[in-house]
């Protein structure tokens, strides 16, 4: 992403633009949440919140620290695709600290009762989507308005999920609903960003073949991609069912071989944005085999969820982060740890899935080794993103 425009230093750094607040609280929210989480699931330890546990751990990965690295991301690349300034100050403290009571209520909801959890819980969304709108509407950039309508199904995602929780016992439709969604913004948002951030890294560090531009194929495989999932939502054990994420999956990943991502193994910033995406395919593959029955569905969701979702957050956290603080755009030492901890923790919850056997000891990793890439990109990129450091202070003061 480009800078935002340039504006007048304006109260605390970290409420000068939109990624300070949500990346930092986001990711360190992301890290605590599954420490808690793990002695939830080995009965060590009770919630006080109106859902179930297994609901309660998907709830807030999907509608907890998503929206807010989500949010973050577009109220950042917003300005910069309208030419307007950002929602800053005031505002955005607003909507901080809306989306910290959302987790308190979520978390606390035997004692403030689901329906005002709830209503704090989803007014978060539904406020991001219309700050959103506002500001595509304004600057007349109605291509990016299927961003916000991607945000409304999240938002209507986070509503079922409530409502079938509360009356049914569980939520298990609305949970399919709201990885679907998270599935489609990494497709479009990815698509996005993918072969743009390799193209100009190529064209300046490695000339040669670069990614191929957005065409018919990538408008096909997005919604061969959609009618899979679905399919999945409303039919997840069908064959086929199995037969359309499997095709969408190939599909994927063809897709992502025409980025050029093996050209750009000598920086992990660019690197990583293609290793995030390769989960998207394998979660495709296998909810397809899960649809057959051949593994269990939890495998293809913590591939797209753990896999596609953390791993590309992260990505997109420290290369926004680098950017917009006037830092140089490439890995760290710190960074690439932060990167492999991710990963590991991708594909120990795969593997826990997969090999029940061992999943106790698997589960255990992915647990640590996700929390010490969130809790690491924390402790790494806190410092920056509460502070104003020396180009972001000729910025504000120009």
């Amino acid at each position: 992403m480009t800078p935002v425009p340039r504006l007048q230093r304006h109260g605390w750094p970290i409420f000068s633009t939109g990624f300070r607040p949500f990346f930092l609280l986001g990711s360190i929210y992301a890290g605590l949440a599954i420490l808690i989480w793990l002695p939830v699931f080995m009965d060590e330890l009770t919630l006080t919140t109106a859902f179930t546990p297994r609901d309660w751990h998907v709830h807030e990965m999907l509608y907890g620290y998503l929206p807010a690295v989500i949010t973050g991301f577009l109220f950042t690349a917003i300005p910069n695709w309208t030419g307007r300034l950002p929602i800053r100050g005031r505002p955005l403290f607003g909507l901080v600290v809306l989306w910290l009571a959302g987790r308190i209520c979520v978390a606390f909801s035997v004692e403030t009762g689901w329906l005002p959890a709830m209503l704090v819980d989803t007014c978060f969304l539904l406020l991001v989507a219309a700050a959103a709108a506002r500001e595509i509407i304004a600057g007349r950039k109605w291509g990016s308005l299927s961003i916000v309508v991607l945000i409304l199904l999240l938002l209507t995602g986070n509503v079922a999920f409530h409502l079938e929780a509360h009356f049914n016992g569980a939520a298990d439709i609305s949970i399919r609903i709201g990885i679907a969604i998270v599935v489609m913004l990494i497709s479009l948002i990815g698509g996005r960003i993918i072969p743009s951030f390799t193209r100009n890294w190529l064209a300046r560090k490695n000339p040669g073949r670069l990614p191929a531009p957005f065409a018919r194929f990538d408008v096909l495989v997005v919604a061969i991609g959609a009618l899979a999932l679905i399919s999945w939502i409303v039919w997840p054990g069908g064959a086929g069912t199995g037969y359309a994420l499997g095709l969408a999956g190939c599909l994927h990943i063809v897709r992502l071989a025409r980025w050029a991502g093996d050209r750009t193994w000598r920086e992990r910033l660019v690197l990583i944005l293609h290793v995030g995406y390769a989960f998207v395919p394998v979660g495709f593959l296998l909810g397809a085999a899960s649809a057959l029955g051949l593994v269990p569905a939890s495998a293809g969701i913590h591939a797209w969820m753990v896999g596609a979702a953390g791993v590309m957050t992260l990505a997109v956290m420290t290369r926004a982060t680098l950017g917009h603080t006037g830092q140089k755009l490439t890995a760290s030492i710190s960074t690439e740890a932060i990167y492999v901890a991710a990963i590991v923790a991708a594909l120990a919850r795969i593997c826990a899935a997969i090999e029940p056997v061992h999943g106790v000891p698997l589960l255990h990793l992915a647990a640590f080794a996700w929390s010490a890439a969130f809790v690491g990109f924390a402790i790494s990129f806190g410092p920056v993103l509460i502070s104003y450091n020396k180009r972001t202070k000729q910025e504000a003061t120009a």
